[in-house]
């Protein structure tokens, strides 16, 4: 009778699988390759079946490898909602919360949302993960982390969305050209405007605003941060819009213009993720609540919205 392979034998195969790498599956499981290589190999022989390909350069999944990763898949999320479904049975949620962030909001508003749930839930153990929202809603429908703070909507019927405020961009551009005529959208496509790289939900929101989305413009460069968009601004090279909250921080040290568009202003809206069938749904509502709160209270001390109502055109204080 063949045995059953065990959880940590699973877990390990995850990793290796997620990684495509037996070192970097190690690393992530705090133990050493050669212990890791033994247990894949002793699951293999329990089963049967190689799971993975190996060669000198990569290791890739069987055939029945990529079938066997996806139940595993969902073991391993099914074991982590029992001991969350222990978890939510606490009348103050505890322990460890993975919660991922989207590039655009992670240096602006994290210090803030880590001050602020760590000061509402002291006994929580808050792990952050900075990545897109494509890989962030990938990592959490299996389980790799418990919610994430992203731009809506994600239209994915497994995940629950909280909205939590909603959020201006503004419109960078050099300090020569702060006096002229705020651009409208139609304008900007004819400009050569700053994005960021694909796989942002920040450039295609930018590009929906200048009714981008179908074609590429001839004019258009990329960049792989609003940090680089901004000094590339400042450089003279074009003109490029960030969220809001981006612009005390990309600002500060660098000569350029920064101004509000006029009606309709582009926007975005930012809410809290999680999975709908997360025992612990109710405890993220209470997590959204002060990121909300905190977000408020940062917006309110974004200097920009302090802005003399008469004037459209907001200097950043390095301009000068």
């Amino acid at each position: 009778m063949m045995n059953d392979p065990s959880l940590r034998q699973l877990r390990y195969f995850e990793a290796v699988a997620r990684y495509g790498h037996f070192g970097q599956a190690a690393d992530a499981c705090a133990i050493s390759q050669p212990a890791l290589s033994m247990q894949i190999k002793a699951l293999e022989e329990t089963l049967g079946a190689a799971v993975f390909e190996r060669s000198s350069r990569q290791v890739r999944l069987t055939r029945f490898g990529e079938e066997f990763a996806l139940r595993v898949r969902e073991i391993l999320r099914a074991v982590d909602e029992l001991g969350n479904l222990a978890r939510a049975s606490h009348d103050h949620l505890s322990g460890p919360l993975r919660l991922g962030v989207i590039p655009t909001i992670a240096p602006y508003m994290l210090p803030a949302i880590i001050r602020d749930v760590t000061r509402f839930r002291p006994e929580l153990d808050l792990h952050v993960r900075e990545t897109v929202t494509a890989t962030l809603i990938r990592e959490l429908t299996d389980g790799r982390i418990d919610a994430a703070i992203v731009a809506l909507p994600v239209s994915e019927p497994s995940l629950t969305e909280v909205a939590l405020f909603q959020e201006e961009f503004l419109l960078v551009r050099p300090v020569a050209d702060a006096d002229r005529p705020i651009p409208d959208a139609e304008t900007l496509r004819h400009m050569r405007l700053l994005l960021l790289e694909e796989g942002h939900c920040f450039r295609e929101q930018a590009l929906a605003f200048c009714n981008l989305r179908a074609s590429r413009p001839r004019e258009m460069l990329e960049g792989s941060s609003l940090s680089t968009l901004v000094q590339m601004v400042g450089a003279g090279i074009g003109v490029t819009l960030i969220p809001e909250m981006a612009v005390p921080v990309e600002t500060r040290s660098t000569a350029v213009a920064v101004s509000r568009f006029g009606a309709p202003q582009p926007s975005r809206t930012i809410g809290m993720i999680w999975r709908r069938t997360n025992p612990l749904a109710s405890k993220f509502e209470q997590i959204a609540q002060v990121v909300r709160a905190c977000s408020t209270a940062e917006t309110h001390r974004d200097p920009t919205r302090a802005a003399e109502p008469s004037d459209d055109s907001l200097h950043s204080r390095s301009a000068t």
